[in-house]
């Protein structure tokens, strides 16, 4: 998830960073999300395949981050369990594509955030793939040139009084849409920074999020990329997990016990970790009997997925002068605009990146409107026209993904408390994981990682695996962060 090209909801402390190049930057966070799975991807990891179903003791909905968090846990506890994936990978909205350019690209989330503490990050070091730091600023323009310092510095006050008024409306009572706390003398910085803190940060318009679930964001200083690509570490994380691929699950019966019937046979297990996204569990990809009760279901509604896509060009002798992994972004006049990491992991690959409602309609469109609008928008930005650079083009279009529908979870107004709803079991047998299922790192792969962690936990103690501890009491004088 990503916040004022500063990812971090509210917490825009960057400073300012002087390049020698033309196009100078400031410091900024950054998670990327969204986008439809390839034809040819990073392989299945080597995985347990039961000839038949057998019982187990969790079973877990959904091979993304969330459920292979999970089953290592459940693994680790010496306990049976399953993953079911509706689909033929691994991964989920985590998921890169190495036959379409020759070069791993990341189809869906790309950043790696806060990796002195993220798990993923430590875990890592254990499968032999490369994780460097992504730059730590960005490039502004007003096309077709690059922004001044003045410019910048306008940019950037604008945006720290944007966040701060987002994060103080986030706390106050009442649950408002994150647009109504916007300053109301932006002026024509307004575009720029409704896309920088909305479609661009949530997948979604400010006026269907809610401010008080932005102000819950985890502040994100600092990233890193997977050299090989995010999607080929989590196939890593999955070696040796049992996993069945291309099993979609029909329904769960969570009325006596748990009983999972599936596209390929049913079976029984002592509790369910289910890791649907949100746009699958409201579109009804996944029955529950009995169905879920009306407070699931309209926090499944309140945390619906944004729209968030990549339009990938190869692009050959750097026609821009951009920098490895440099992320460029204009000073726009409206909602038609999108954001451009160029020369990913120093290769010859880009992405521009449409999201919101602007996004999500030009994708309706289809591939050929996707593409036209890219190549147009390059131009605008650059003053010159690359055609002749552009080689093969590829798109993203994860809102057709069918067991996926959308990018990421942002909670609508007055909808802020709806991620602590579904961290609540259903009748101690099933519980919710995902990255929309965290409290305050919700859109990020690290969110769903701890997400399913701490489902499994949950489950692994009720049916008497880990030991029961009491919570602790807080320690007086304790200072709240």
């Amino acid at each position: 998830m990503k916040f004022a090209m500063a990812h971090g909801f509210g917490h825009c402390r960057a400073a300012f960073v002087n390049h020698p190049d033309t196009m100078p930057r400031i410091n900024r966070r950054r998670f990327l999300a969204g986008s439809a799975a390839a034809s040819t991807l990073v392989a299945a990891p080597a995985v347990v395949r039961a000839q038949g179903f057998a019982d187990v003791d969790i079973a877990i909905v959904g091979g993304g981050a969330a459920g292979i968090a999970a089953a290592r846990r459940v693994v680790s506890a010496k306990r049976r369990c399953v993953i079911v994936e509706a689909t033929s990978r691994i991964g989920g909205r985590c998921v890169t594509d190495n036959a379409t350019f020759g070069v791993p690209f990341d189809r869906g989330a790309h950043w790696l955030h806060l990796p002195d503490s993220n798990p993923l990050a430590q875990l890592a070091s254990t499968t032999g793939l490369d994780l460097y730091d992504a730059p730590r600023g960005l490039k502004l323009r007003v096309p077709p040139r690059a922004a001044r310092d003045i410019e910048l510095e306008d940019y950037f006050t604008a945006l720290v009084r944007a966040n701060r008024a987002i994060v103080e409306a986030g706390r106050a009572k009442g649950d408002l849409a994150a647009a109504a706390a916007l300053p109301a003398d932006l002026g024509d910085w307004r575009p720029t920074i409704e896309f920088s803190i909305g479609p661009y940060s949530t997948g979604k318009d400010l006026a269907q999020v809610s401010a008080t679930d932005m102000s819950r964001a985890v502040e994100r200083g600092r990233d890193a990329f997977c050299r090989e690509g995010f999607g080929a570490l989590l196939v890593k994380l999955a070696a040796g997990l049992p996993l069945r691929l291309g099993t979609a699950v029909d329904e769960i019966d969570w009325d006596n016990g748990v009983v999972v019937a599936t596209s390929k046979g049913r079976f029984r297990a002592r509790a369910a970790i289910v890791t649907a996204s949100t746009g699958a569990l409201a579109a009804g990809k996944l029955n529950f009997k009995p169905a879920l009760p009306k407070r699931q279901m309209d926090a499944i509604a309140a945390l619906s997925l944004g729209s968030y896509d990549h339009i990938a060009l190869d692009i050959k002798g750097n026609p821009f002068g951009l920098d490895r992994d440099d992320l460029v972004i204009e000073k726009s006049t409206g909602p038609r605009t999108a954001a451009l990491l160029a020369n990913i992991g120093g290769t010859s690959l880009c992405t521009v990146d449409v999201a919101g409602s602007f996004g999500r309609d030009l994708a309706r469109q289809g591939d050929a409107a996707m593409t036209a609008f890219a190549r147009d928008w390059l131009k605008t930005m650059f003053g010159n026209d690359t055609g002749a650079s552009i080689g093969k083009m590829a798109v993203t279009r994860w809102n057709d993904e069918p067991y996926v529908l959308g990018a990421f979870s942002a909670a609508a107004p007055s909808g802020a408390d709806a991620r602590r709803v579904l961290m609540e079991p259903l009748r101690e047998r099933v519980w919710f994981a995902g990255e929309a299922v965290h409290p305050s790192l919700w859109g990020t792969v690290g969110g769903a990682w701890e997400s399913g962690n701490r489902a499994a936990e949950a489950a692994l103690k009720k049916i008497g695996a880990l030991k029961e501890q009491p919570d602790d009491k807080p320690a007086r004088g304790r200072r709240r962060r």
